[in-house]
């Protein structure tokens, strides 16, 4: 990932380039999603490296790397041992995996961040009064992403942590966060997204899931049932910033052989809805402690 720092001093010299030892295809520029020339292609590929390595791929060999990313094994070997070189991955016995230095790249983000922290204590009071498993996730392009997370016992067949990402359009907090989009960000999501059969419960079409989009917009939450994964039930309500913008959604996740869809509604949904309105109210505050320009 970072092995263009240097080259992209001067990213537009082909001598340049050469003089570093690395080859014009590494330094070019190409269009991005709407950065056009701004767009550092090199930068893409190095980041690329990274995210071919997760659970189900800790350690990979250079031909796996470079299938994955889809780079030739010239480039993704520079790519592998200027990481190694600057901390962030190891290699033995001709694999790499990542080392814990890695954690600084995401932490800079969350860091910065003041929902992560104000959200896990109420995350904490609201688990130890329902005995279900809670999280918060954020909107990240078709994806939601787990910024803060309490479990209980584990009820999916993967581990979920901080980090996770899942398809916005098949789980709860996804869905309370698709709800809060505008109409033309919607359009442009369903145009570009597969809506793909996870489970047999899934909603799969495009007039299903924007009928469902509506009832969560009146309502105010969301209710999944076994559409993610067979067996896992969730339900999710908004978090909104003190303008009243959907930044992010809090969910309870239980078992179907736990509660019914009745009983989760019963049970679960007015404590949620509180602990939504205590992590508003505390991020308002939180935020409103910051220097102008430092919330996010």
């Amino acid at each position: 990932m970072l092995s263009t720092i240097v080259i992209m001093l001067d990213e537009t010299s082909p001598g340049h380039a050469r003089a570093t030892g690395a080859t014009t295809d590494e330094v070019a520029t190409g269009p991005g999603p709407a950065d056009g020339a701004e767009f550092v292609q090199s930068l893409e590929r190095g980041l690329s490296v990274i995210r071919a390595f997760d659970a189900d791929h800790s350690r990979l060999t250079l031909s796996e790397v470079a299938t994955a990313t889809g780079l030739s094994r010239a480039a993704a070997r520079r790519f592998l041992h200027t990481l190694v070189h600057l901390g962030y991955m190891r290699t033995a016995g001709g694999r790499f995996e990542l080392r814990p230095k890695i954690l600084e790249l995401g932490y800079a983000y969350l860091s910065s961040l003041t929902l992560p922290e104000v959200a896990l204590p109420h995350l904490e009071e609201l688990v130890a009064q329902v005995h279900e498993s809670s999280s918060v996730s954020e909107l990240d392009g078709g994806d939601v992403v787990y910024i803060a997370r309490v479990p209980t016992k584990r009820i999916m067949t993967v581990t979920i942590s901080v980090g996770t990402r899942f398809p916005a359009y098949a789980t709860s907090m996804g869905r309370v966060l698709l709800a809060a989009q505008p109409e033309p960000w919607l359009d442009q999501y369903l145009s570009a997204t597969s809506l793909h059969h996870l489970t047999g419960h899934t909603i799969t079409t495009e007039t299903g899931l924007r009928q469902e989009l509506r009832k969560i917009r009146t309502r105010g939450w969301a209710l999944i049932d076994q559409e993610l994964e067979e067996g896992l039930r969730s339900l999710a309500a908004p978090i909104r910033d003190s303008d009243g913008t959907v930044v992010a959604a809090v969910n309870v996740a239980t078992h179907a052989g736990r509660r019914s869809l009745d009983s989760i509604v019963a049970d679960l949904l007015s404590p949620l809805l509180a602990t939504a309105e205590r992590i508003e109210r505390d991020l308002a505050s939180a935020r409103a402690k910051l220097a102008p320009g430092q919330a996010t």
